[in-house]
C-alpha cells in the first residue's frame, strides 16, 4: 500500500495517527535544525517535518529532494506549532520516520504552483506538468462534475445515452470537415462529424424518443479562445415535442447544473426575439447583465446639417452611465478602438452630459444644446452620463455598437462573472442570403423547420421566414442551440430546393434521411450544448482551453505531441496519397 491517506485528508482530529502518504514534492524549506517539505497530490497539500537532531540521515535525504520528486513517506500526524489557516490540512504536519523516492524528477521548466511563471506556449508543450497545478485541476474537476450531473439529470427524466459514429459521410453544410482517407476504399474518404445531427434524427425515427450523448465533434475552422478543432457537445433530441417542450426541458437541465455545481438558483429564462436582440444589443447573443441598450437616433440626429449622419442609413448610440468624466485621452483611445479592423467604424461621436445640465460633444459645431438635450432624453440619459454614437449601414452600425457596448461593459466592470443571466433567443431567420452568390444559406442547418405560420412564404419571400429555432444565451455566451426539425419529406425537399440543392445532390447527400422519412418520422426537435463553453462559463472564465485536458493552440496544433505531423511514405502508399510524399 503506497498510501493510507491522501495529502488533503488529514485533520487535527487525526493527531497521533500513523500514516503513509505519496505524492509530489511541491517545495522544501531548510531551517537549519528542521527541514519542511510540502507534499502534494490532487487532493491537497500536507506539510512534512524532518528533525536533524532526531534523524540526521533522514533529514539529509529530505534535503536532497528536488521539486516534483515522487516520494512515499511514513510518519505520525502531529499538531503544527505554526498553523496555516489557508489550507484544510494547515493544523497538522507529519513527523516523518521513513521516506522512499519513487521517482526522481528534472527541474520543471516553470513553477507548478497556483500562480506560475510559465508562459502559455511552454505550458502547452508541457501540458502534463501544467495539469498538476490546482487551478487546472479545479477546472477539470468542474468539467467532470458537469458531465456527471448532466447524465444523472437526463437519465432521471427518461433519456438514453446512445453513441453515434465518428466516421461518417462528408456534407456541404456548416464549417469545413476533417476528412479521413479509407485504405480499403481507394480514393474515398470519411468525414469526422461536425455534429451527430442526422443520426439523432434517425434515432427519433427508430423510436428512441429521448436521446442524449456527450460527444466529440470536429470542425476545421479558424480558432479562438472559445473554439477548438475538436470540441464536446451535450447533444440531445426528443420526439413528439414542440418548441416550448424542448425549452422547458433544457432550461430544467441548466438550472440543475448551476444549482448542483455553482450553488446558484437561476430564474425563469425569458424569451427574446432575434430581431429585438439585434435592434437593442447589436448581437444575437446579448449579455443582459447590464442595460446600456442601443437607441435609434435617426429621428433626432439626422437632417440637421451634419453630413456624416445625414448620409447614413442608421444613427444609433449607447448611454454609459456615470462616464461623463471620461478624459479626452480616454475618448481618443475609445475612438481608435472602434476604428480597429475588427470593429470597422469610421469614427465615434460622444456627448458628455455634465452635472450642471449642459452638454459637451465632439459635434458641438453642428448640434446646439437643445439638440443634444433631445438626444439625451431619447437615450434616457442623466447628468453624469456619456453618450457614444455611431452611424453608417444599419447592419454594420448595430454590430459595431454591440461590440462597443460589451467593451464599455468591461471597462465599467458591469460584467460580473459570478452573476448569471440566461435567456432563450428565438425566431431566427430560417435562411440568409450570401451576397457574393445571391444564394440562400441555412441560418442553422437544412433540417430546421420554419415557423408553421411562415411556411407559405418559403417560395415567395424566403428572407421573411422565421425558423422554429432557439439559442440558449448566458452572459453573452451562446451556450447551446437547436430547433424543431423538419419531419415531412415534402417540406424537407422544399427546403433543399430553397438552398439550391439539385435533386441529385440532395439524394446523394441526404437520401438516407429522406428515405427514412417515408417510414413514419415523428415530430421531433432538440438542442446541443457546447460542453466546453458551458464549463468555462460556470468556471467564470472566457477561454475553454483550461477545461480541456489536452487542447490545441491557435494554429490547431498539439505542441506537446507535435501534431499534426507528416506520415511515413509507406502509410501514404497504402492510402494511395503518394503525391504528398516529401
Amino acid at each position: 500500500m503506497y498510501r493510507s491517506h491522501t495529502c488533503g485528508q488529514l485533520r487535527i482530529e487525526d493527531k497521533g495517527t500513523q500514516t503513509k502518504l505519496a505524492g509530489w514534492v511541491q517545495k522544501s524549506r531548510d531551517l537549519g535544525g528542521m527541514t519542511f517539505i510540502d507534499l502534494r497530490d490532487r487532493y491537497g497539500l500536507t506539510q512534512l517535518a524532518f528533525n536533524m537532531e532526531v534523524n540526521k540521515e533522514l533529514c539529509a535525504k529530505a534535503r536532497g529532494l528536488g521539486r516534483e520528486f515522487v516520494v512515499q513517506i511514513e510518519g505520525e500526524v502531529v499538531e503544527r506549532e505554526s498553523k496555516n489557516k489557508k489550507i484544510p490540512t494547515g493544523e497538522i504536519e507529519i513527523n516523518v520516520s521513513a521516506i522512499t523516492i519513487l521517482n526522481a524528477a528534472k527541474t520543471p521548466p516553470f513553477t507548478i504552483e497556483n500562480k506560475t511563471d510559465g508562459g502559455e506556449d511552454i505550458r502547452m508543450k508541457y501540458r502534463y506538468l501544467d495539469l498538476r497545478r490546482n487551478p487546472l485541476q479545479d477546472k477539470i474537476r468542474l468539467r467532470h462534475q458537469v458531465g456527471i450531473q448532466t447524465r444523472s439529470y437526463l437519465n432521471d427524466i427518461g433519456f438514453y445515452e446512445i453513441e453515434t459514429p465518428y466516421l461518417i459521410k462528408s456534407t456541404p453544410e456548416g464549417a469545413r470537415d476533417f476528412v479521413v482517407p479509407s485504405r480499403m476504399n481507394e480514393n474515398e474518404f470519411y468525414a469526422l462529424p461536425q455534429s451527430p445531427q442526422t443520426f439523432k434524427q434517425l434515432l427519433m425515427i427508430s423510436g428512441f424518443d429521448k436521446y442524449f450523448q456527450i460527444v466529440k465533434c470536429f470542425r476545421d475552422e479558424d480558432l479562438r479562445a472559445d473554439r477548438q478543432p475538436e470540441f464536446t457537445q451535450i447533444d440531445c433530441e426528443m420526439s413528439f415535442v414542440d418548441r416550448e417542450d424542448v425549452l422547458n426541458t433544457f432550461e430544467g437541465l441548466t438550472k440543475h447544473l448551476f444549482s448542483k455545481i455553482r450553488n446558484v438558483e437561476l430564474p425563469i429564462f425569458p424569451r427574446m426575439d432575434y430581431d429585438d436582440a439585434i435592434e437593442n444589443y447589436g448581437i444575437d447573443k446579448p449579455d443582459v447583465r447590464f442595460e446600456m441598450t442601443i437607441k435609434n437616433l435617426n429621428d433626432v440626429a439626422q437632417n440637421k446639417g451634419f453630413q456624416v449622419f445625414d448620409s447614413s442609413e442608421f444613427v444609433g448610440g449607447i448611454c454609459a452611465t456615470g462616464s461623463a468624466n471620461y478624459t479626452r485621452k480616454q475618448l481618443d483611445a475609445l475612438t481608435e478602438w472602434v476604428k480597429r479592423p475588427q470593429i470597422g467604424a469610421k469614427g465615434l461621436v460622444y456627448v458628455k452630459c455634465n452635472e450642471d445640465g449642459t452638454f459637451k460633444s465632439s459635434v458641438d459645431k453642428f448640434f446646439d444644446q437643445d439638440a443634444l438635450k433631445t438626444w439625451a432624453e431619447s437615450m434616457n440619459a442623466k447628468p453624469g452620463d456619456l453618450l457614444l454614437v455611431l452611424s453608417g449601414n444599419k447592419d454594420a452600425a448595430l454590430k459595431q455598437l454591440g461590440e462597443l457596448r460589451l467593451e464599455m461593459g468591461n471597462r465599467l466592470e458591469l460584467r460580473d462573472s459570478n452573476v448569471f443571466k440566461p435567456l432563450w433567443v428565438v425566431n431566427f431567420p430560417l435562411v440568409e442570403k450570401v451576397e457574393e452568390t445571391g444564394h440562400w444559406h441555412a441560418m442553422h442547418h437544412p433540417f430546421t423547420s420554419p415557423n408553421p405560420e411562415d411556411e407559405h412564404l418559403m417560395e415567395t419571400d424566403p428572407g421573411a421566414v422565421r425558423a422554429n429555432a432557439y439559442d440558449l444565451v448566458i452572459n453573452g455566451v451562446e451556450v447551446g442551440g437547436g430547433s424543431i426539425r423538419i419531419h415531412d419529406k415534402n417540406l424537407q425537399q422544399k427546403m433543399f430546393d430553397l438552398l439550391g440543392f439539385t435533386p441529385e445532390e440532395a439524394n446523394d447527400q441526404f437520401g438516407f434521411l429522406m428515405n427514412a422519412f417515408e417510414y413514419g418520422a415523428p415530430p421531433h426537435g432538440g438542442v446541443a450544448f457546447g460542453f466546453d463553453r458551458l464549463c468555462a462559463l460556470m468556471g467564470g472564465t472566457d477561454s475553454i482551453r483550461d477545461y480541456i485536458a489536452f487542447p490545441k493552440n491557435n494554429s490547431g496544433r498539439d505542441v506537446m505531441i507535435d501534431a499534426p505531423s507528416l506520415l511515413a511514405a509507406e502509410q501514404l502508399d497504402e492510402l494511395k496519397i503518394s503525391m504528398l510524399k516529401g
